[in-house]
């Protein structure tokens, strides 16, 4: 993982605590870069649950958590 990937993770991760405390960001645990999830994400509360503005048919990538959270890069600004 490089180290831009690791600070947008983080940037997520604090924004996600702020607009919904109690939430979390989980990475999947896959080690296969060929498999369907991986470095995919998901949000869960402390139940474990996925909140509704995060449920999907799938794991989602940091960029769809990113829209859903409205986080903009420096550009967009």
């Amino acid at each position: 993982m490089n180290q831009e990937t690791k600070v947008r993770e983080n940037r997520v991760r604090r924004a996600l605590a702020r607009q919904m405390p109690g939430c979390r960001l989980v990475k999947t645990r896959r080690r296969d870069p060929r498999a369907a999830d991986y470095g995919t994400f998901r949000v869960v509360n402390a139940k474990g649950q996925t909140p509704w503005q995060f449920q999907s048919s799938r794991k989602l990538t940091l960029d769809e958590i990113e829209e859903r959270l409205h986080i903009r890069d420096e550009e967009d600004k």
